[in-house]
């Protein structure tokens, strides 16, 4: 009876814990070869993808509002950072880069702390989804031709998306056959094993089979590029090179930018119903924190990636023990397997980043939007140009100035409806072609403008109303503002002009269901004393019952 007590207290417990440990194992087998291969695109040594795996995913794990993020690095991130990096040390030299790489990343986690500080958690949505789309497959594609020549065992300059597209096309009958079949067979093993058995440890059988086949047939003897010596134990502390920050700041922003964009929309696409909401403010503190500490041990710019999260979550994980698991067989890795590490031919590294590259060109996704929406898909194509032809981190902004020039297109001309009745019914609604019977006032014109009317839309919104009174040729005018949630000052002045124009055409102007935040800004500049209460009128059908009380009266007065 007391063995089975035991048992039925430590049930749960194992219960509890044993979905976080599979599912950590199981991530591992996933996220550390493609933290090797990420760091590679990066240009830095490989080792450098392992201590991203292990100290960043530590400190998130502890401070993140997400139960399952896996917060490591990311193809974006990777492109970004060995753009930025090949800039400040053009010479290569390993034991610089690792210094920038490191100093980038503090930055990175400097900012992301100070977003976190100012509050700046609505920045999530600063990019808009269409865009962001775009980006990613413009960061996609330059990663894919980024590892081609890795693949085909030939060198070339980079000088540009186009350029280097053309210098691949004149190498290639000077690849190396050994390398291409290298390559050929880990990129077989990758989409094999993902067809068949989606989120299995493909990329950990892929680098264990280019090891095995590296020491058994000798391949670095054959022209075989191979990883080379890679420490063993723990990074050592690496201080960040303040002479280096005025160089980094820029590419740090695009790179703080995008590291707290994927961690939110992947915790936010992983969060199950009854956990927690992802807490936007939080999680800039905790990939903050996991930045800054990563780079006091020589980690690059780190953030969620959606990939690895989405296999905890379909291994069973559910909380972050797992990412813990990750990082502690991250750290066995660097602690016991680092020399055999150092067969693995960098061709297999660059398989394994172009299949998990190829994941963000998503057609279907632009295929969506444009069967939603065709401006937006528009923006998507030209967010995705603008990093084949400016870059990746002139393409960050490109991605700004497109989302920003969408949402001023969209305030920028609101919709201005005049508002008719169903005929036979008390129902008020726009009108449109699909209701062509519905009836209007003579006399008197209702117009609806809908959102916030503030200096970059007034004048749009004047010039509509105006051509509706040049239409309609109404004595009334009753402006509904019942979709106006605010009114910014020098509208709120061109709406008192546009009442004193009016006026002297003989047309007069109502205002319609204010609300009391309007209303208030109304009667402070005047305009309420101005038009007295006899023209501030609760809602529309108040205006069409006033309208039709003043008509009555002015028809017996003619009698009189």
């Amino acid at each position: 009876m007391k063995l089975q007590s035991a048992d039925a207290g430590t049930n749960p417990t194992l219960k509890t814990i044993r979905p976080d440990v599979i599912a950590g194992l199981t991530a591992a087998a996933v996220v550390l070869p493609k933290a090797m291969a990420y760091a590679t695109v990066a240009g830095l040594p490989v080792a450098v993808g392992l201590y991203t795996a292990f100290l960043p995913m530590v400190i998130y794990a502890l401070l993140g509002t997400s139960r399952v993020l896996s917060v490591s690095s990311t193809t974006t991130l990777a492109i970004l950072a060995g753009v930025q990096l090949s800039q400040v040390v053009p010479d290569g030299d390993p034991a610089k880069l690792v210094t920038a790489g490191a100093t980038l990343t503090a930055l990175v986690g400097v900012m992301l702390l100070l977003a976190a500080l100012l509050r700046l958690g609505f920045v999530a949505n600063f990019i808009s989804s269409p865009v962001l789309t775009g980006f990613k497959a413009g960061i996609g594609i330059v990663i894919v031709l980024d590892q081609v020549p890795k693949l085909l065992g030939v060198h070339i300059a980079k000088q540009g998306f186009f350029h280097d597209l053309l210098n691949v096309a004149y190498q290639v009958p000077h690849s190396s056959l050994v390398t291409l079949a290298v390559a050929v067979a880990t990129l077989v093993v990758l989409i094999g094993m993902e067809y068949l058995w989606p989120h299995s440890p493909a990329p950990l059988v892929a680098v264990g089979g280019g090891i095995a086949a590296s020491w058994f047939f000798g391949l670095h003897a054959q022209g075989v590029a191979t990883v080379g010596l890679i420490p063993q134990g723990f990074p050592s502390l690496t201080l960040p090179d303040l002479k280096l920050v005025e160089q980094l700041i820029p590419g740090a922003l695009g790179i703080a930018l995008m590291s707290f964009t994927e961690s939110i929309a992947a915790g936010r696409a992983f969060a199950s119903p009854g956990e927690p909401p992802i807490n936007a403010n939080r999680e800039l503190m905790a990939t903050g924190a996991a930045n800054l500490g990563g780079s006091l041990f020589g980690a690059m710019p780190a953030g969620g990636g959606t990939s690895q999260t989405a296999v905890v979550r379909a291994a069973g994980g559910q909380s972050q023990k797992a990412p813990l698991i990750t990082a502690g067989v991250a750290a066995a890795t660097m602690l016991l397997l680092a020399p055999l590490l150092g067969l693995l031919p960098h061709a297999t590294l660059a398989a394994v980043v172009i299949v998990y590259s190829v994941g963000l060109i998503q057609p279907a996704e632009f295929l969506a939007i444009f069967k939603v929406r065709a401006m937006e898909f528009r923006w998507a194509v030209v967010a995705c140009l603008g990093v084949l032809v400016f870059g990746t981190l002139n393409g960050i902004v490109v991605a700004i100035i497109i989302s920003l020039i969408g949402l001023s297109s969209q305030v920028a001309r609101p919709r201005v409806s005049v508002i008719g009745r169903k005929r036979g019914a008390d129902v008020l609604r726009p009108l449109s072609s699909e209701h062509p019977d519905d009836e209007i006032f003579e006399g008197l014109l209702i117009v609806r403008p809908e959102g916030r009317i503030f200096f970059v839309n007034a004048q749009y919104i004047a010039e509509q109303i105006t051509a509706l009174i040049t239409k309609h040729q109404p004595r009334v005018v009753a402006l509904d503002m019942s979709r106006v949630p605010d009114i910014e000052y020098s509208a709120l002045q061109m709406l008192m002009e546009g009442e004193a124009r009016f006026s002297d055409r003989g047309v007069m102007l109502w205002l319609v269901a204010l609300n009391p935040g309007v209303l208030e800004v109304v009667r402070k500049a005047g305009l309420a004393e101005r038009l007295g209460r006899d023209r501030l009128l609760f809602n529309a059908r108040a205006a069409i019952e006033r309208f039709e009380a003043q008509q009555a009266e002015g028809k017996q007065q003619g009698r009189a």
